[in-house]
């Protein structure tokens, strides 16, 4: 119970976007515009901004966390004090979609359903979807075993836990629906049964589970986690923000960002220590939350040379697609 309720707390206080953020300037200059002048959403101290190019404009007040643009670029899925709420991309036409505690959002391809975590029957994370359109109870998805089961009550949205950045990363519950509609990347799963910490990714048709990062339990010595996953447009690669303490001081990662190859299993780390929340622009580049003089800085990511540029001050970034 622990676990989800930190998590949820952790999304209602939008948890790298607030406070130290602020510690950088408002209107800090853009040092680099993505490829294409992508449109870029993203979270100020809980503010929802929107930047394409040079060009800045606040859509939204209030404790926002984790947006989420849908796949026609028309609307954005963000969390709002812990619960679920969608909105037209310029930041009008706000509806709360669901009263139940959530952890961030995933738009299904077809703007259909969002997906989002939240206590399952089990007492632990699960993954949900909701009908954008109509609303309604929203149908469990993962563990599997739910799908038949009375939808639990509905869970207290608790504080976040004060702590460092790893602390409050660790159990963010940010789900990702792949392109093609087959999967979804979460947090947490039926690997939990095997290691301390995991990140699984469950196809919706049967919701059978494969496991793409794990961290202590069985055979493993390492502690760590693995959240916040994201697809590639193409479906082709699954990033997400890690953190690792290993057997010794040389196996240890600080957090940062890895991106997986679902057809070989291939792993690579993206970026800079301290980068999370990676969101692809395209192939070639990204958008990624690092640290800038203790403060929450977005920068341009070149996922070929690694280059890192900076671009506005905040964190959890969207691109419109």
């Amino acid at each position: 119970m622990k676990a989800i309720a930190q998590i949820i707390g952790t999304a209602a206080l939008s948890i790298i976007g607030g406070a130290t953020a602020a510690l950088l300037p408002a209107g800090s200059a853009v040092a680099a515009t993505p490829a294409g002048n992508a449109t870029v959403v993203y979270v100020r101290s809980g503010d929802l901004f929107s930047a394409t190019g040079a060009t800045e404009k606040k859509i939204a007040d209030g404790n926002y966390a984790r947006p989420r643009f849908s796949p026609d670029g028309t609307k954005l899925a963000a969390l709002r004090d812990g619960r679920l709420w969608v909105m037209k991309a310029d930041g009008s036409g706000k509806r709360r979609l669901t009263t139940r505690a959530a952890a961030g959002a995933s738009w299904s391809p077809d703007g259909v359903w969002l997906a989002f975590a939240s206590q399952s029957c089990t007492g632990g994370p699960g993954v949900f979807r909701v009908d954008v359109k109509h609303g309604g109870a929203p149908q469990a998805l993962f563990p599997a075993e739910c799908r038949t089961e009375a939808l639990p009550a509905e869970p207290e949205i608790q504080p976040a836990d004060a702590g460092t950045l790893t602390d409050r990363l660790r159990y963010d519950d940010a789900v990702a629906w792949s392109p093609d509609g087959t999967q979804v990347a979460f947090r947490g799963g039926l690997c939990e049964s095997t290691y301390d910490a995991c990140l699984s990714v469950g196809a919706v048709a049967t919701g059978r589970e494969r496991t793409v990062a794990a961290f202590g339990g069985g055979s493993l010595q390492t502690s760590g986690f693995a959240v916040v996953p994201t697809w590639r447009a193409d479906g082709r690669k699954l990033a997400y923000t890690a953190y690792q303490e290993g057997e010794t001081a040389a196996d240890d990662k600080p957090v940062h960002v890895v991106e997986f190859d679902p057809a070989t299993g291939a792993k690579r780390d993206l970026g800079a220590a301290q980068d999370r929340e990676l969101a692809y622009v395209n192939a070639a580049t990204a958008i990624v939350t690092g640290t800038h003089q203790g403060g929450s800085q977005l920068f341009v990511l070149d996922l070929t040379t690694g280059k890192r540029t900076a671009f506005k001050a905040g964190s959890q970034p969207t691109v419109r697609p």
